[in-house]
């Protein structure tokens, strides 16, 4: 009943998985560069490209999901936690991805990002960079942290039979596959190590920053690939003060409550998380030409918002860079928000 292909041959990997009596296919990672590849093997094949997974937000390449989710109208996956505007189904643990007979369980294995998530079917599973062949994912970028990684890998991959397939999204030794039962007790990062000893570990490797990492990380958040110039550097993201939904909740209902600037894109600000009551709506890719709506609150405390704390980061940077003193930036953002039953309007 399945399908099933890795078409980049390369350090960076790109899964299909498809049904062989519906001819539905799924693309797992794929690159930007390689569109023009997949269309045409799905074409060779007489495959209908049924859905696209990103398996994280991905920092060292384009994602390719965007551009083939316009030329095909294929659904675009993802994680709930993904930052992106342009996913159209959002998964969670436990969840079901049907492509034609297939059913594709998601676990979701964060701590390489936050919105990381593995996907189980058949006798394999598709691990994103959470876990790797012989090694797992970094987890020092904004988001990540190796704790919850450790628990990811060993409480929820480590459960799957040992004889399960093991497919990552990068592997830089020329391996193609493992399997669970190998990585329990072999990859050299994990096996016999406690938590702690994990957590050490992570922290005393140094990874060297991907390359264009910022030209890549932005548009794969935020889905605008125009207006480069107007995102911050990761070192100006990186100074941004957090606050959390209970932090920016108590604000609010305080006698000098601050100006709350919603920077998605107007169908998710009236979509199913809905926006905080009285917030002011600006989309990220217009906020720098629009910053003078705000000038009279350049004195006063002002959060920004967004579907899960990402590209309001980046806006809070953008605000702080025009000469806004005050701002903050609503941690995990509506996500966030919303778990915790906080007031909304849709």
């Amino acid at each position: 009943m399945l399908l099933f292909r890795e078409l980049n041959r390369s350090k960076c990997k790109t899964y299909l998985v498809a049904c062989e009596r519906t001819r539905e296919a799924l693309l797992i990672d794929p690159v930007k560069e390689h569109v023009a590849r997949y269309l045409a093997f799905l074409g060779y094949h007489r495959l209908t490209l049924n859905a696209l997974v990103d398996t994280h937000t991905h920092a060292d390449h384009p994602t390719g999901a965007f551009l083939l989710k316009d030329l095909t109208d294929a659904r675009l996956i993802m994680h709930r936690r993904a930052p992106v505007p342009a996913v159209t189904e959002h998964v969670e643990q436990g969840d079901m991805i049907a492509v034609g007979d297939l059913r594709l369980q998601v676990f979701h294995t964060p701590g390489h990002t936050p919105d990381s998530m593995s996907l189980y079917v058949g006798d394999r599973v598709f691990t994103g960079d959470v876990l790797l062949i012989g090694g797992t994912g970094r987890a020092d970028f904004a988001g990540g942290d190796a704790g919850i990684q450790y628990d990811s890998i060993t409480k929820k991959l480590f459960t799957l039979p040992e004889e399960t397939l093991v497919y990552p999204a990068h592997d830089y030794r020329g391996n193609t596959s493992s399997t669970i039962g190998q990585e329990k007790r072999h990859n050299p990062r994990i096996a016999g190590r406690t938590r702690a000893q994990y957590v050490e570990l992570m922290a005393s490797l140094k990874f060297p920053m991907p390359d264009k990492i910022q030209e890549v990380l932005q548009p794969n958040q935020s889905a605008i690939e125009d207006d480069k110039a107007n995102f911050p550097g990761l070192s100006e993201l990186n100074r941004v003060r957090q606050l959390s939904a209970d932090e920016v909740s108590r604000l609010l209902a305080s006698a000098n409550p601050p100006l709350i600037v919603d920077v998605r894109e107007p169908g998710e600000y009236n979509g199913e998380l809905g926006h905080i009551p009285g917030s002011v709506l600006i989309p990220l890719r217009e906020l720098a030409g629009r910053a003078a709506e705000l000038e009279a609150q350049r004195n006063h405390k002002i959060v920004a918002v967004c579907r899960s704390g990402v590209r309001s980061t980046t806006a809070a940077a953008i605000l702080e860079g025009l000469g806004y003193e005050s701002v903050y930036n609503l941690k995990e953002g509506m996500v966030d928000w919303n778990d915790r039953k906080l007031a909304v309007e849709r």
